[in-house]
């Protein structure tokens, strides 16, 4: 329905993927019925962190998505446009108008709406065009990425017909949307091509942006012993910069210790190719500098979560400019510490929720076992009460049904918080 006139909201949340779903479904009762709104232009949700399991084979894309509208709260205000304009200091936001919109409100072009209190959720951008030639490379042979609905069954196609050769896999010198999601499709690789009969005609290249495997140590020293027990290559401080679908060439840029550019480039050839895209905030957010830092992401206390310039603007998900890893973990210990502090704020008390960076990636190394991976900024921060380092059966149930269970039933609807309790059970309150 096209709604024509001017609004204000109590709560505004800035995007309907993990954060935004869960934030909406979570505030729910702080503001009067249809006095919190969500823009969110998209029809489908996804199950993102699926994407990897549709790569491997292990889950169809459509047990990795349902409606929006099936997601949502229905007691709040779907919006179905595209947020264009925040102006957090006159405590709007600019709207674009949407054709086709069958489902959810949507108001016309142009439209300014008001808001109290933004939560801002819109995710981040996946940039394939900041690499030279790879959006034309997505649509040739042997070309992949595990990152959207509409690449990743392509990867398992690929990998599963795959017949030898050079399979080059990366991971790009920008913060990530999970970042360990091109070493999983790197292992789920090497044993397909076991299990086909060719392994012993392929050559596995693992390029990364960073110094070593994974850049907490602990989890680092696991992962090499596996990427040296599958005889992958790991080239660290490589970053994809070109590839030239009809050479069949990957450019990279070498970088020095501190990830920067050193002049140099190195050429790959490539028969498969998996891609990890460059990301950055969208570009609402980067155009609004207010509200963002040097690099675009959204300003705000790494602990509280809140604005550090405007006290009513909050964030969660993706588009946070703090030190944790991008994923769907953090997400849910980030809304343990909003549940507090937009509660507070909005009665005027003081804001006592504090995000430690906790952030988790389940890295899939074989059909059967995943690396636990738990951690913070400072180190690993894990649940269990075994060693989470050690591939094990127990974690690739958890990451193949548990986690995809916990999102759909408890995650969406604001009901799971990390978990911290579960945590402290099964540590006996010590931690």
């Amino acid at each position: 329905m096209e709604i024509s006139a001017a609004a204000h909201y109590r709560i505004l949340v800035i995007g309907g993927g993990a954060g935004g779903c869960a934030a909406s479904h979570r505030f729910r009762k702080l503001a009067p019925r249809k006095q919190l709104a969500v823009i969110e232009p998209n029809e489908l949700h996804y199950y993102q962190p699926g994407f990897t399991l549709v790569g491997a084979g292990f889950k169809k894309l459509s047990q990795c998505r349902k409606l929006t509208s099936e997601v949502l709260n229905p007691e709040n205000v779907w919006l179905r446009n595209l947020a264009v304009e925040i102006n957090p200091k006159d405590n709007s936001v600019t709207l674009k108008y949407l054709n086709n919109v069958v489902d959810g409100d949507v108001f016309s072009d142009g439209s300014e709406i008001k808001y109290d209190v933004l939560i801002v959720a819109p995710g981040l951008q996946l940039r394939y065009e900041l690499i030279d030639g790879l959006p034309e490379a997505l649509s040739s042979p042997g070309v992949i990425s595990v990152y959207t609905a509409a690449t990743a069954p392509k990867a398992h196609s690929t990998i599963q017909n795959f017949k030898g050769g050079n399979a080059v896999f990366t991971l790009p010198n920008t913060p990530v949307k999970c970042a360990g999601a091109g070493q999983k499709i790197c292992y789920v690789a090497d044993e397909i091509f076991t299990k086909n009969g060719i392994r012993d005609k392929c050559h596995l290249t693992y390029n990364t942006n960073l110094n070593d495997s994974f850049d907490v140590p602990e989890y680092a020293a696991a992962l090499n012993k596996i990427i040296a027990a599958k005889k992958v290559q790991l080239n660290t401080r490589r970053n994809l910069i070109k590839v030239d679908p009809i050479k069949k060439e990957a450019t990279f840029e070498l970088l020095n210790e501190k990830a920067v550019p050193n002049g140099k480039t190195e050429v790959q050839k490539y028969d498969l190719l998996h891609v990890v895209p460059p990301c950055s905030s969208i570009e609402v957010l980067r155009k609004c500098k207010a509200l963002t830092n040097a690099g675009g992401w959204l300003d705000v206390n790494a602990e509280t979560l809140q604005s550090t310039k405007f006290d009513n603007v909050f964030g969660i998900g993706d588009c946070l400019g703090t030190p944790n890893k991008k994923t769907a973990a953090a997400v849910y210990s980030q809304l343990r510490t909003l549940d507090r502090n937009v509660k507070a704020f909005m009665n005027g008390k003081q804001l006592d929720g504090k995000y430690n960076g906790y952030s988790s990636c389940p890295f899939l190394v074989s059909r059967r076992s995943v690396v636990f991976a738990e951690f913070t900024p400072e180190g690993p921060y894990e649940t269990f009460p075994f060693n989470q380092a050690k591939p094990m059966y127990i974690s690739y149930l958890m990451k193949r049904h548990i986690l995809p269970f916990i999102y759909w039933n408890f995650g969406l609807n604001g009901h799971w918080l990390g978990p911290a309790k579960v945590r402290k059970l099964l540590h006996l309150g010590l931690v």
